[in-house]
C-alpha cells in the first residue's frame, strides 16, 4: 500500500564548508543501521500488504462461491474475509497517518509526526523536566546510588589509587605542557604586582616589627650583624684607614692623618666589640627604641607610609623583581613536571597515600559518606533547578531544528516495523470479529 523511497528529503543536502561527511552516514542522511531497519520495515510492510491481498482474494472467491450456491460455509468465509479487509484498511490508515498523508491526500489530522513535530518536542522536553529533572527524582536516584560508599571502596584499592594518581599526573603534565610560559609568567607577574599594589604594606609591616621588638626576636639579628661587622673590620683594617685618610683635609700632615685614622679605627673596633659582647650595651637599647619608634611610624605616620608605598611600587616594577617572578614560575613548573613524571616522587607518593586514606575514611565513616552524598545531591539539585529550562530547551530546540519529513522517516525506521504488526493483528482480529458477528446474526435468524 505504501513504499518508503530510498532517498531522503534533506539528508543529502550539505551546506558549503560543512566538512567531510560522517563515514557511517550515507549521502541521504541514513546510516547502514538505518538501511537494515529500512529493509526490515519493507519486509513487514510486504507481509501486512500480502495478508490484505490474501483476504481480498478469499473474499472474492467466497462471494463467488456463495453466489454459485456452494453452501452456508461460503457466507461465513466471505464475512470473515470482508471484516478482515476492513480491519486491515483501518489499521493501515491509522499507521500511515502517523507519518504521512495516506495516498498523498491531505486528510485532516494525518501526517501527525511531521506536522506536530515541534509540539512533540516541547511535550518531550516538559516530560523530561517534570519526570527526570525534579528534585525528588534526583535525590532518590543519587541516594540509591550511594556514590560516596562506592567511591570509597574503589579508592581503597591500591591499584585504583595508582590509576587515579597516574591520571592526575598525566593531566598535570598535559596542562603544564599546553600552557605557554610567557603567558603564565605575565599573568602571575601582573597578578602579584596588582595585588601588592592594592594592599598597603606599611601597617602590617609596622605591626610585625612592633611584635618582633617587643618579643626580642630581633636580638639574634643584631648579634649576627655585630659579629659580621667585627669580622669585617678586622679583615679590612687597611681599607678603613684609607677611607679615613682620604676624608682628611689636604693641609694636615700625613702622620697626623695616620694617627687620627688609627685612633678612629681602634675606637670603632672597640665599639663594635663591646656591642657584640654586651647584651646590655646602650647602643642596643638605642636600637630597640629606634625600631619601636619606626614600627609606630610605619603604622601611624602618613609621611612614612607614603614613602614606603612609593618604595614598594618602585621595587615591584624593577626588571629584576619581574625576572625573579618569572624564574620562580619556571622553577616551580620544572619541579612539578619532574615530580609528575617520577612514579616514586614524594609528590606522587603523597597523592597516592592521600587517595588511599580518603578511600579508607569513606569506607569506615558513615557520617562522612552521608555528608558527601548530601553535598553531591545538593549540587546536582542546584544545577538542575537553575538550568532545567536550558536542559529541556536543548531537547525542544534540537527537535525544532530537525527536518519534519526526514524526522518522520527516521522515527518510522525505528518503530515502523513493530507498527506493521498492528496491521496484521487488525486483519486477523477483524476477520475473527466478522466471523463471530456473521455467526451470531445467522444464529438469531438474520
Amino acid at each position: 500500500m505504501e513504499q518508503t523511497t530510498a532517498r531522503g528529503s534533506t539528508g543529502g543536502d550539505r551546506e558549503p564548508g560543512a566538512g567531510p561527511p560522517d563515514p557511517g552516514l550515507l549521502t541521504d542522511g541514513f546510516t547502514e543501521a538505518d538501511r537494515e531497519k529500512q529493509r526490515g520495515l519493507r519486509r513487514m510492510k510486504a507481509v501486512a500488504t500480502g495478508l490484505l491481498v490474501f483476504v481480498a482474494v478469499v473474499y472474492a472467491l467466497a462471494t463467488w462461491a456463495k453466489a454459485a450456491g456452494a453452501g452456508p460455509w461460503a457466507g461465513y468465509v466471505a464475512a470473515a474475509a470482508e471484516a478482515g479487509m476492513v480491519g486491515a484498511l483501518a489499521d493501515w490508515f491509522a499507521v500511515t497517518a502517523l507519518f504521512r498523508h495516506p495516498l498523498g491526500v491531505p486528510i485532516p489530522h494525518t501526517a501527525i509526526i511531521p506536522t506536530k513535530k515541534d509540539q512533540l518536542g516541547e511535550a518531550l522536553g516538559d516530560f523530561v523536566g517534570e519526570n527526570f529533572l525534579s528534585e525528588r527524582v534526583i535525590r532518590d536516584k543519587l541516594g540509591s546510588v550511594r556514590l560516596a560508599a562506592r567511591a570509597g571502596a574503589w579508592l581503597a584499592r591500591p591499584e585504583n589509587a595508582d590509576r587515579v594518581t597516574a591520571e592526575l599526573a598525566t593531566a598535570v603534565r598535559g596542562g603544564l605542557t599546553v600552557l605557554h610560559d610567557a603567558d603564565v609568567q605575565q599573568v602571575i607577574g601582573e597578578t602579584i604586582t596588582r595585588r601588592a599594589e592594592d594592599v598597603e604594606l606599611s601597617p602590617p609591616l609596622g605591626a610585625l616589627l612592633e611584635r618582633t621588638v617587643s618579643d626580642g626576636g630581633h636580638h639574634k639579628l643584631v648579634d649576627f650583624v655585630c659579629v659580621k661587622a667585627h669580622a669585617w673590620l678586622i679583615e679590612h683594617r687597611d681599607a678603613v684607614l684609607t677611607a679615613i685618610g682620604d676624608g682628611a683635609p689636604g693641609w694636615t700632615p700625613r702622620f697626623v692623618d695616620r694617627r687620627v685614622g688609627d685612633r678612629v679605627y681602634r675606637e670603632l673596633l672597640r665599639f663594635v666589640t663591646e656591642m657584640r659582647d654586651s647584651p646590655e650595651h646602650p647602643a642596643r637599647y638605642a636600637l630597640d627604641r629606634f625600631l619601636a619608634d619606626f614600627a609606630q611610624q610605619l603604622q601611624h605616620d602618613p609621611e612614612t607610609r607614603t614613602r614606603v608605598e612609593r618604595l614598594k611600587s618602585e621595587l615591584l616594577h624593577r626588571p629584576e623583581v619581574q625576572e625573579l617572578i618569572a624564574t620562580a614560575w619556571a622553577n616551580l613548573r620544572a619541579m612539578i613536571l619532574t615530580a609528575a613524571e617520577d612514579e616514586n616522587s614524594p609528590l606522587r607518593l603523597r597523592a597516592r597515600d592521600s587517595l588511599l586514606s580518603l578511600g579508607a575514611r569513606l569506607t569506615a565513616d558513615a557520617r562522612l559518606r552521608a555528608k558527601i552524598d548530601g553535598w553531591v545531591a545538593d549540587a546536582a539539585v542546584h544545577v538542575v533547578s537553575g538550568y532545567r529550562k536550558e536542559i529541556t530547551s536543548l531537547i525542544t530546540d534540537t527537535v525544532a531544528a530537525w527536518d519534519a519529513r526526514h524526522t518522520s522517516r527516521k522515527i518510522e525506521l525505528h518503530i515502523g516495523r513493530d507498527l506493521q504488526f498492528i496491521r496484521l493483528n487488525g486483519t486477523i482480529i477483524g476477520a475473527l470479529a466478522g466471523l463471530v458477528i456473521h455467526t451470531v446474526t445467522r444464529a438469531l435468524g438474520g
